[in-house]
């Protein structure tokens, strides 16, 4: 056995293979919590799935190499949003202008709150352009925080936390706000929490999910167009 575990330990199909069955383990308990917010899949996977690796000693990219697929998995899915967009075209034509306006607002409040809170504790700059486009996709996040001077790696981390966390208190929060528009919650969450906010809102509505892809999309494309102006001023 101990001959066959590092052949093993390098081969794509057992790291994809664990970590479905990890993540399909957790989706039922959360399906079975009644979709509780504490009870998010990606919260319950990822603990896991880190135990394992570290029982295992297998280091973090051997697993991260031979699990890239699902990583590119990402863009088609991603894509597929286009669906239920498509089929709800005429609901988010009509809600054009106030999706301009509230995209402006969640992009710069997304922008102005954790770079306000880094710089109020001393981050340095490489850390501000870190944090700043935290509630965009990770990719469109790696890619603005490169170019802004900041960590890739670590702009990931913190995307992955925003996201998880948005998508844990955006249900809990908006019922408390009494939001019962299912276009304001999905649009809301999507801008906030990016695609973790977006899986969350088509497990309520298809309509809210709906909008909260328009909301992911659109907030890359702003929060890539306020940084790139704060970085030329």
């Amino acid at each position: 056995m101990s001959g066959i575990w590092p052949t093993l330990q390098t081969t794509p199909l057992l790291w994809l293979a664990v970590t479905l069955l990890v993540f399909e383990g957790a989706d039922r308990l959360s399906k079975r919590s009644n979709r509780h917010p504490l009870c998010h899949p990606v919260l319950l996977a990822t603990p896991v799935l880190i135990a394992i690796l570290l029982a295992t000693r297998t280091p973090y990219p051997v697993y991260a190499r031979n699990t890239a697929m699902l990583g590119f998995l990402l863009g088609p899915a991603t894509v597929g949003l286009a669906v239920p967009l498509w089929r709800n075209r005429a609901l988010v034509r009509r809600a054009a202008g106030p999706l301009l306006l509230a995209l402006f607002a969640g992009s710069l409040t997304a922008i102005a709150s954790v770079t306000g809170i880094v710089w109020a504790f001393g981050g340095s700059a490489q850390i501000l352009a870190t944090v700043a486009p935290r509630s965009v996709t990770t990719p469109v996040a790696m890619a603005l925080a490169q170019q802004l001077g900041g960590i890739p790696a670590l702009a990931a981390v913190v995307v992955l936390i925003a996201g998880v966390f948005g998508a844990m208190i955006a249900t809990p929060l908006l019922d408390a706000l009494r939001m019962r528009d299912y276009r304001v919650r999905g649009f809301a969450a999507g801008v906030a929490a990016h695609g973790f906010g977006t899986a969350r809102a088509f497990q309520v509505d298809e309509l809210g999910g709906t909008f909260a892809g328009i909301g992911m999309a659109l907030n890359a494309a702003m929060t890539a167009l306020l940084l790139t102006l704060w970085a030329v001023l």
